[in-house]
């Protein structure tokens, strides 16, 4: 490996930060999503829901200490705000945790078109420097020649496949997100529908006394 990558020329070395990068990003975002699917409580999500159709807020407030939820985090958000603004309120909560969720995935997708283009930059060099060996050497020693072609495909060769490795995480991490961005909007239309039905029946109730 050591001498393929010498023979790569100076273009591996970038290419070598590209794929520490790739390798650190997905490290950390496999760890984050660990984390979140530990954290997950759909239990404690419906019970949120059902102390809502209640109006028990303040179980809501005792049953969610300490949970680190994200839906939980964003309809508690919501429940604190009802008097104002719930639906603004889990807008901007769903908002932090969508942020949270696709940190350094930007990392990832310029790693998917950068290293392929460094790839092609060794691969020009490459052959720049095969001309010029053909130029000063001749066909007399082709070993000259072969060395800058060697060049040229080891570094597009390592450019492709960093960026073919990039593209099955980033898509499996973007997938995750969707999925969060359903999950999120399904709960807190729930709890909106569910707060919108308790207004409209206090408001009834103290429309008839």
């Amino acid at each position: 490996m050591r001498e393929i990558f010498i023979s790569g020329g100076p273009v591996m070395y970038p290419l070598l930060l590209c794929s520490m990068m790739v390798l650190t990003v997905v490290i950390d975002r496999l760890i984050f999503w660990v984390r979140v699917d530990l954290n997950r409580n759909r239990p404690l999500v419906d019970e949120i829901l059902e102390l809502s159709r209640k109006g028990d807020w303040e179980a809501v407030r005792t049953r969610t200490q300490q949970n680190r939820d994200y839906v939980v985090r964003i309809l508690v958000t919501g429940i604190l705000h009802r008097e104002f603004s719930m639906t603004k309120a889990m807008e901007s909560a769903a908002a932090d945790e969508i942020r949270r969720m696709r940190r350094f995935m930007g990392v990832l997708d310029t790693m998917i078109t950068v290293a392929p283009l460094l790839g092609i930059l060794g691969t020009v060099t490459g052959i720049i420097s095969s001309f010029e060996m053909l130029g000063s050497t001749g066909i007399e020693h082709p070993q000259a020649v072969t060395a800058g072609i060697a060049q040229a495909l080891i570094t597009t060769a390592a450019g492709l496949g960093i960026a073919i490795l990039s593209v099955f995480p980033y898509n499996y991490f973007n997938s995750r997100v969707d999925r969060a961005s359903l999950n999120i909007e399904k709960y807190a239309t729930s709890l909106e529908i569910v707060y919108e039905k308790i207004v409209y029946t206090n408001g009834t109730a103290r429309g008839e006394e």
